[in-house]
């Protein structure tokens, strides 16, 4: 099988495709660098010896996507590209309906063209109500508070609308929780461009040096230490489930949704604490007021997982923090060092 990874230069998508190239399962990527460097094909190439085929280009453009599959025996896609900032889709969500759901659509609709009707579909947590109850299953309630999050949930619609109208397709959703750590060989890891959006980017450059101090909204949650819980998983173990999903695809029904978490909680001081004994480094922290949309706690229910897919996590938050310190030590300006 050929499998074509939107977005397989990204942050899950890069651990993704060292992991179905360890498998010896052929791919070609499909990105744009707008949020990537071209240098972590050379990354994964060390990593496992074999470089992936890419193609440069957007997900929008439809003459591309049919000549990448005519030209490639493709059998299925997993699709990670999209934009994926919490508080840019706010400031830009035209932009972020724009890339995320007509990108979506126009990739199905390539897909369908071309006969391959098979999709794993990286989705987030954030999908799930502020008024649903830790531990999220499936069957959760759903409700938004920002532009990505909704792109994330109308295009598990569309999804659920084409399987409907069409039963040939096999689709698997994915919603991930909060993937952290890197690749233990500390090649390929996260690397935000500006200032990170998400909590351990951002104490892994405070640990480095490349910012003084670490924000942490709100400490009078009702949680142990009263800051924000969340499910922190591994991006090689994300990884390895996408891998389950793509080997199970023929055994599953048409269309599942599946979390992919640990089914455990950490707060934010937690992590800084793990981060700390990691690193060797302090990551002094400042409170500030919450953020609007924050849930006092984010954890999954991983039973439907481990039931489907065979999936449990092998990475602990020691683990995570330890990978993602090897990384960033080794790369503080992440893929595009200075001169």
């Amino acid at each position: 099988m050929q499998i074509l990874v939107t977005g397989g230069a990204g942050f899950i998508g890069s651990h993704t495709c060292v992991e179905l190239l360890k498998r010896n399962i052929d791919l070609i990527i499909l990105d744009n660098f707008y949020n990537a460097s071209p240098k972590v094909l050379d990354r994964i190439e060390t990593i496992t010896g074999k470089r992936p085929a890419l193609c440069v280009g957007d997900i929008r453009d439809e003459a591309l996507l049919d000549t990448v599959f005519a030209e490639n025996d493709i059998s299925a896609v997993i699709h990670f590209a999209g934009l994926k900032a919490v508080g840019e889709s706010v400031e830009k969500p035209l932009l972020y309906y724009g890339v995320n759901i007509e990108g979506t659509v126009k990739l199905l609709s390539a897909m369908d063209r071309a006969g391959v009707r098979k999709i794993i579909f990286s989705s987030s947590a954030s999908v799930y109500s502020d008024e649903a109850a830790c531990p999220f299953s499936e069957d959760s309630l759903t409700g938004c508070t920002n532009p990505y999050s909704w792109t994330k949930w109308m295009i598990e619609q569309i999804l659920t609308d084409l399987h409907r109208a069409d039963d040939r397709w096999k689709i698997v959703i994915l919603r991930y929780f909060n993937p952290i750590g890197a690749h233990p060989s500390g090649l390929i890891g996260e690397d935000p461009k500006g200032i990170p959006n998400n909590l351990l980017p951002y104490v892994a450059q405070v640990a480095v040096g490349r910012r003084e101090k670490l924000g942490v909204f709100g400490n009078d949650y009702p949680t142990p230490d009263g800051t924000g819980v969340r499910d922190y998983i591994h991006v090689c173990d994300l990884a390895r489930g996408h891998v389950l999903a793509l080997e199970k695809m023929e055994e599953l029904p048409g269309l599942e949704i599946i979390n992919l978490g640990t089914g455990k909680g950490s707060s934010v001081l937690e992590v800084v604490s793990a981060f700390e004994k990691a690193s060797g480094k302090p990551v002094p922290y400042e409170i500030k007021p919450r953020r609007a949309g924050d849930k006092p706690e984010c954890y999954c229910d991983p039973e439907k997982a481990k039931r489907l897919l065979g999936f449990e996590t092998e990475y602990s938050l020691e683990d995570m923090c330890r990978d993602s310190w090897n990384w960033q030590s080794k790369n503080p300006f992440g893929y595009e060092q200075p001169e």
